[in-house]
């Protein structure tokens, strides 16, 4: 375990953001290897893994209500002190992360041509997606168990062995996408089953590796069976922080699926470089989210101990380091967006697509980074609520209009990207407003200690004397 209740904050964040955001990085990696190999299946194939993609944002939504709710209920009891509590935390988190896992794979297997037929362009784009689904469920699924443990770690301020973990099992799916997705070295080339096939593998193997370390080196919280039997007191703790962080994550599946859906008139070469623009927008902005992840334990371990003065500085340091990192990825995106797309696609019109909307959409970078960071910083608060009222408010004022821009005579994919940077600018000015609240109700600053009075002294009465 990591006290973060002391030492540089500066510090704290720049040794936990790197193996956070290589973790983040190799996940993005292994999505983009896969759409790197199913590129030479066609059109077809590209837009269904991409949009099929689009549905692990809800599965991620549930993964966000376990990660939020364990990081910051675990990091609060950190702060404190109390190793019994974080303790009950993650063992109650793990009970609901088989739940939730099971959920996924019912509905997935349930719902994955449904959601296709909703948001594909044509036939072959529908099937393609939907074969893909079906088999990155196990992965989606998995990953909750993933997700807990990982939580707990970076609550207690360790961060580098899920990194590791994850890294190895991106390198396995790397290796096996072409294996399965192209045949090489068998000649049984699956397709896109294969590249769903690769990562259910991968994922598998990650969740034994994480265990294993779990088992043999954790010290500070352990599985014990005894405090697995349900206790709704905890679920409800655990659901109240993070339920609204996954909410989060619902609005921003709406926001993408708004946005196939506007450019489904297009054609499959649109929506196709509609989704490597929108990894490869994920990819450069995962350096930021990493700094804004590296802050919330660091939050919540200080909001536990009640030191209100480190959480401020919390948030401005994370968003002086976060809105310097986004800077440099901005001008790479505007100065060379060709160099990033290079390899993806050798359809013209898919690269010409995703090249303006990443010089576009990389606008936002800054205000993207600024919601992260009061993003993570609710969450080491234990009040996701604000983060949910300013993603709502983002969907209204972008989804709406973008679906009546999108009926106008003369409509073109780009008006609806110039709308995506007015309203990310809107929602990171109502996120710093709302943190600025939360932290005038929530913290107690040396300044407000000082003006409390002081206990009163005990009135001691005087002992009688004697007659």
């Amino acid at each position: 375990m990591k006290d973060l209740t002391r030492g540089s904050i500066v510090s704290h964040i720049l040794s936990m953001a790197p193996p956070i955001v290589v973790g983040m990085i190799t996940i993005m990696i292994c999505q983009l290897v896969d759409l790197y190999f199913v590129s030479g299946l066609g059109e077809a194939a590209i837009a269904g893994v991409a949009a099929a993609g689009n549905a692990g944002f809800l599965v991620n939504a549930l993964m966000q209500v376990l990660g939020v709710g364990a990081v910051a209920l675990m990091a609060h009891a950190v702060g404190r002190k109390d190793r019994d509590e974080a303790n009950l935390v993650f063992n109650q988190s793990v009970v609901l992360s088989v739940l939730f896992g099971l959920l996924t794979l019912v509905a997935g297997f349930a719902l994955s041509r449904s959601y296709m037929r909703a948001v594909a362009a044509d036939d072959a784009t529908v099937e393609a997606g939907t074969v893909y689904l079906l088999w990155f469920m196990p992965a989606l699924a998995l990953q909750f168990a993933s997700q807990v443990m990982a939580s707990a770690l970076r609550a207690t301020g360790i961060v580098r062995p899920s990194m590791l973990v994850q890294a190895v099992a991106v390198t396995i799916n790397i290796a096996l996408a072409p294996v399965l997705i192209s045949g090489w070295g068998t000649g049984h080339a699956l397709g896109v089953a294969g590249a769903g096939l690769a990562s259910s593998i991968a994922v598998f193997i990650g969740v034994l590796m994480l265990l294993a370390y779990f088992l043999r080196l954790e010290r500070y919280v352990a599985f014990d069976p005894a405090q697995w039997r349900p206790q709704l007191r905890q679920w409800r703790r655990i659901l109240n922080v993070g339920l609204p962080a996954g909410g989060e994550f619902v609005m921003v599946f709406i926001i993408m699926a708004v946005g196939y859906y506007v450019l489904s008139g297009f054609g499959p070469a649109a929506q196709a470089g509609f989704g490597i623009g929108t990894r490869l927008i994920g990819l450069i902005q995962m350096p930021a989210l990493g700094i804004a992840l590296a802050a919330g334990p660091i939050a919540g371990q200080n909001f536990g101990a009640g030191n209100g003065a480190r959480v401020r500085e919390t948030f401005v340091k994370a968003t002086l380091i976060a809105t310097a990192v986004m800077i440099i990825f901005l001008i790479v995106a505007q100065l060379a967006p060709g160099l990033l797309l290079t390899g993806f696609s050798n359809d013209r019109e898919t690269m010409a697509v995703a090249s303006l909307f990443l010089r576009i959409i990389s606008l936002n970078m800054v205000a993207q980074g600024l919601i992260f960071i009061c993003s993570s910083m609710f969450q080491g608060l234990g009040n996701t609520k604000p983060v949910l009222w300013s993603s709502a408010m983002r969907v209204l004022t972008y989804s709406l209009p973008s679906i009546w821009l999108s009926t106008w005579p003369g409509f073109r994919m780009e008006h609806v990207w110039y709308l995506s940077i007015a309203t990310n600018a809107l929602q990171a000015s109502l996120s710093v407003w709302l943190l600025r609240r939360e932290f005038r109700k929530r913290l107690v600053t040396p300044k407000d200690k000082a003006a409390e009075p002081a206990d009163p002294k005990p009135v001691v009465p005087l002992a009688r004397e004697p007659a």
